[in-house]
């Protein structure tokens, strides 16, 4: 026990991607939503902590599934719930591609994609977005010749990360009707969006959509997303899919969730609102700022190289991400946080431009 005691403690003070936890540390790197779940979820989660956890959960998330195909005005058999959408993810590749077959995507988009493909032996087709990080036009992808029409999975960031650009539903229904795989719209972020996809996978029976309860819904900690689609895709994809992959208390709190929708809602325009105060703000300090549809700003920093704006910002305790890739090295990626946390932001800007 003498062992075992200070590695609970450690557990319980534990949060994640701050290692160790650092005072006054704003963490505006990881895209979680700055504040916590409804009330009603946080009580539902502590209500099932009980004699139930010595039991195995529902093993295909069914109350789940119903809930979320009443959302959705579909039927249970056009969802499957994953430990997170990364897991469905995983089982899209091994249920769809052949280990010698084509896994394709954009590029700059989801970092996770090509590993994915990797480990199951996939090829990669990463083809690159316009220079604004737009989605090139169906006449561009022909003549080009980059892109696989029969790639046997395309993989779509819609808003894209980590630009943040939106995508708009036409444009998104123009290129799925010109695949002859299957297609993932993968809509982490659609919450703050514009529009959505949702009706593709409705109407296209080789299109999935997929959704988190992680970064709109604030529960990163319990690992719950989904994919909307056709049945025989989705019968394809639970065929493969791993007993219990979902924990029962992330399904409470997944239910939970959209019992309090109304509470949501209300959260994400003050996300918004604060994402478009930042970016005005950002703009009149010199950033050249991308248009987002996202909880991120994607922003090319001025004076200095973006890799020193990151260290500068670090040392003023505030993490931000920046990828050292070609079509992304001279950018931040912000995380939009609490309105107090967009004003150290801010003021560490300012105070950085200031210093020299």
């Amino acid at each position: 026990m003498k062992l075992v005691r200070p590695l609970v403690e450690k557990l319980h003070a534990y949060v994640p991607g701050e290692q160790p936890k650092i005072k006054g540390l704003i963490k505006l790197n990881t895209n979680e939503n700055p504040y916590p779940p409804a009330p009603s979820v946080i009580r539902a989660v502590k209500a099932a902590v009980d004699g139930r956890l010595r039991l195995y959960p529902n093993p295909s998330a069914q109350t789940l599934r119903e809930a979320l195909a009443q959302l959705h005005d579909c039927a249970p058999e056009n969802i499957i719930v994953g430990n997170g959408s990364d897991e469905l993810l995983a089982l899209a590749t091994r249920a769809f591609v052949e280990p010698s077959g084509v896994v394709q995507y954009f590029t700059p988009s989801y970092s996770l994609y090509p590993v994915l493909a990797n480990i199951h032996g996939a090829r990669c087709n990463a083809v690159p977005l316009r220079a604004d990080f737009g989605l090139p036009s169906l006449a561009e992808l022909r003549r080009e010749k980059k892109w696989d029409f029969g790639a046997a999975l395309t993989l779509i960031t819609t808003p894209n990360a980590p630009s943040g650009r939106g995508y708009s539903t036409d444009e998104l229904d123009t290129l799925c009707r010109a695949q002859r795989g299957v297609v993932v719209l993968d809509e982490a972020y659609v919450d703050f969006a514009e529009q959505h996809a949702l009706a593709l996978a409705m109407k296209h029976p080789h299109v999935l959509v997929a959704r988190t309860f992680s970064k709109a819904y604030s529960l990163c900690f319990q690992r719950v997303g989904y994919f909307v689609g056709h049945p025989t895709l989705i019968t394809a994809l639970d065929k493969i899919r791993d007993s219990y992959n979902v924990n029962g208390l992330g399904q409470i709190a997944a239910l939970a969730t959209l019992e309090a929708l109304p509470h949501y809602r209300r959260n994400f325009k003050t996300i918004i609102a604060t994402r478009e105060r930042l970016a005005a703000r950002l703009a009149s300090l010199g950033f050249v700022v991308r248009p987002s549809q996202t909880n991120f700003l994607f922003t090319k920093p001025p004076r200095f190289p973006a890799g020193q704006w990151l260290e500068r910002l670090r040392a003023r305790k505030i993490l931000v991400r920046w990828f050292d890739t070609p079509a992304t090295r001279d950018y931040l990626r912000i995380t939009i946080g609490t309105g107090a946390e967009a004003d150290a932001l801010l003021d560490a800007a300012g105070k950085i431009l200031a210093a020299r």
